[in-house]
């Protein structure tokens, strides 16, 4: 039976390939509201909105009143909007606070006076960024773990700040009003057209630029990366399996690898011939994340696919493919 999908932040990284997954294996009828930051003018976007009769609804969802142009009823709603990246996180600390708790809190209004059957609530392994550094907990690091960042003052962890709020609105909202509403923490998701403000597009940047010694910022510091396609699928199995109201779930993988890893693999993807040097991280950033997707894996049945190398490798050959075409940076 055809499903009315409204996906808020559509044209977004995740957003995006959502959507693209949306309309190759699902008979549904999507919506994408988006404010159009990043994608208006990507080919890919039009070609996806055309092919499969896409609605599109722009505007600024921090402002209320645009939720007026949406349909009053939906089966499903993918909650994804919201202004990410460290930079963005360091640079304006005071509009990541402004614009994702706005977009948090008319959304969550706006459904009060909807019929909406589910609502799922991307999230982020930031939310517990200090859990692991300053007491200990277990890595990989399973879901009800608690959240915690270690200082409330520093701007890094605004982003982190209004996903806790998300989580906790849309879980409480939901209990009171009666709509079912899932939480999804994503690790590193990663892949072509995610911008430049992350770690994998700015490496590719920096050694197109000839950067020697390349610098390893964070080089013993760990993660788990995931693809995006990988992240896709767990996600609308997060959406679409019976009795996962009211639960959280860690999206990623368990291939724990060093920055170090990261950044000299992509090296030689790069065919970089110079020289490494160790650098110290960013202020902010934690010293090892990895989640355990247990529960994503018994539950939802949710199985990892691409392993981190095949991934990077993709990612990297899209943005050099990209920019040798003569196309700019974006965000």
């Amino acid at each position: 039976m055809s499903k009315n999908v409204l996906l808020l932040g559509g044209a977004g990284f995740i957003g995006f390939n959502i959507a693209k997954y949306l309309s190759e294996n699902r008979d549904y009828q999507l919506t994408i509201a988006d404010n159009f930051a990043r994608g208006k003018e990507d080919a890919l976007f039009t070609e996806l909105v055309k092919k499969h009769n896409i609605k599109v609804v722009a505007g600024d969802y921090t402002d209320p009143k645009t939720f007026d142009l949406l349909d009053k009823s939906y089966d499903q709603v993918y909650m994804l909007a919201s202004v990410v990246g460290v930079d963005n996180a360091n640079s304006i600390p005071h509009e990541i606070i402004r614009i994702n708790t706005a977009l948090i809190y008319n959304t969550l209004e706006w459904v009060r006076y909807a019929t909406i059957g589910k609502v799922l609530f991307t999230s982020t392994s930031e939310c517990y960024a200090g859990s692991v550094d300053a007491f200990g907990y277990k890595t990989p690091t399973p879901e009800e773990v608690p959240l915690c960042i270690e200082d409330i003052s520093h701007p890094r962890f605004t982003y982190a700040v209004t996903k806790m709020l998300g989580e906790s609105g849309f879980l409480n909202y939901s209990r009171i009003l009666g709509f079912e509403a899932t939480i999804v923490r994503y690790h590193n998701v990663y892949g072509p057209r995610m911008g430049f403000k992350h770690v994998i597009p700015h490496l590719v940047v920096r050694y197109r630029k000839g950067e020697e010694p390349f610098k390893v910022y964070g080089h013993d510091q760990t993660r788990a990366f995931c693809y995006i396609t990988d992240a896709v699928e767990g996600t609308v199995l997060a959406m679409e399996k019976p009795s996962t109201n009211g639960q959280i779930y860690h999206i990623g993988t368990q291939e724990e690898i060093s920055i170090g890893e990261l950044i000299h693999y992509a090296g030689e993807l790069m065919n970089f011939k110079g020289t490494f040097e160790n650098a110290p991280t960013y202020p902010g950033s934690v010293s090892r994340r990895c989640p355990d997707i247990t529960k994503a894996k018994t539950q939802l049945s949710f199985e990892p696919k691409v392993n981190w190398k095949e991934g990077l490798k993709q990612t990297v050959a899209w943005y050099n493919n990209y920019l040798e075409e003569g196309n700019k940076v974006y965000e």
